[in-house]
């Protein structure tokens, strides 16, 4: 498991914080290049998705520690963000909610829970599996991925070591391969690094075929908070050239950037 490799550096707690900082981010620098070299499996896995979705099926992200955190804060922010329901792309973690925050020992070992966590939504062979682990060898994802894949769904995985169980249990396997941690095994760092500019790439590329996404703006946003208020108003004056007054009335009446625009008479 290259994950699992030894660092680059040793000695590391005799470095001065400058050196610290500065090794870090030189190896922070490497990961945008193998993400880089995953686009054309991110690509297969983003039509693959966007396809089933559109037939109505949902999107399902399965891990463990800090992978399927990761996951559940890209399933989290899809509805605020493109006005989906709350129910049409969900993280689950291994070890429950609680786990989000506090780590659930032994929670990562079981290769039934995945499927038993995934049932209580009452999945379907319309849906995708997206399996989510650093080491590529968990077996809640690899028990999940293979009974979402045997059930008929679309499976997929973001793992960042090559020729993993996790990979060979998936259909449109992304590898993204970032090599030793800075601290060694510490796959929170470039790993989770990794994970976090896959998941982004993944999600907003799907919502922006879906058609949640105008131009450049998020049409679909809630209007959740002062800032976003104040955002979607702005977009409706550029949009329509109205004063800010007019776009806010808009807003209220119809809930959204895109509901504002398509109704303005």
């Amino acid at each position: 498991m290259i994950t699992e490799t030894t660092s680059h550096y040793d000695h590391l707690e005799q470095m001065s914080v400058h050196d610290l900082l500065v090794n870090i981010n030189r190896e922070d620098q490497t990961v945008p290049l193998a993400v880089e070299r995953a686009i054309p499996q991110l690509e297969a896995l983003a039509t693959q998705v966007t396809a089933r979705m559109r037939e109505g099926g949902r999107l399902f992200y399965i891990g463990a520690g800090t992978s399927g955190r990761l996951g559940v804060v890209d399933a989290s922010e899809c509805p605020p963000t493109y006005g989906v329901p709350h129910d049409l792309v969900v993280g689950l973690i291994a070890g429950g909610d609680g786990a989000i925050r506090k780590a659930v020992e032994f929670a990562e070992d079981d290769p039934e829970q995945a499927w038993k966590d995934l049932s209580a939504y009452k999945i379907e062979a319309v849906d995708t599996v997206v399996g989510i682990a650093a080491s590529g060898r968990t077996p809640y994802v690899i028990g999940g991925l293979n009974a979402a894949r045997a059930a008929g769904c679309l499976t997929g995985c973001i793992v960042c070591n090559p020729g993993s169980a996790v990979a060979a249990a998936a259909e449109f396997p992304v590898e993204v391969v970032t090599g030793p941690e800075f601290v060694t095994g510490s796959t929170r760092m470039k790993a989770g690094t990794a994970q976090k500019l896959a998941l982004n790439m993944l999600s907003t590329t799907v919502m922006i075929q879906l058609g949640r996404v105008k131009g450049n703006k998020m049409v679909d946003m809630q209007l959740s908070n002062i800032k976003l208020q104040q955002r979607a108003a702005r977009m409706v004056m550029e949009e329509l050239n109205v004063s800010e007054e007019t776009a806010n009335d808009l807003l209220a009446r119809f809930g959204n950037v895109r509901g504002a625009i398509d109704n303005h008479k």
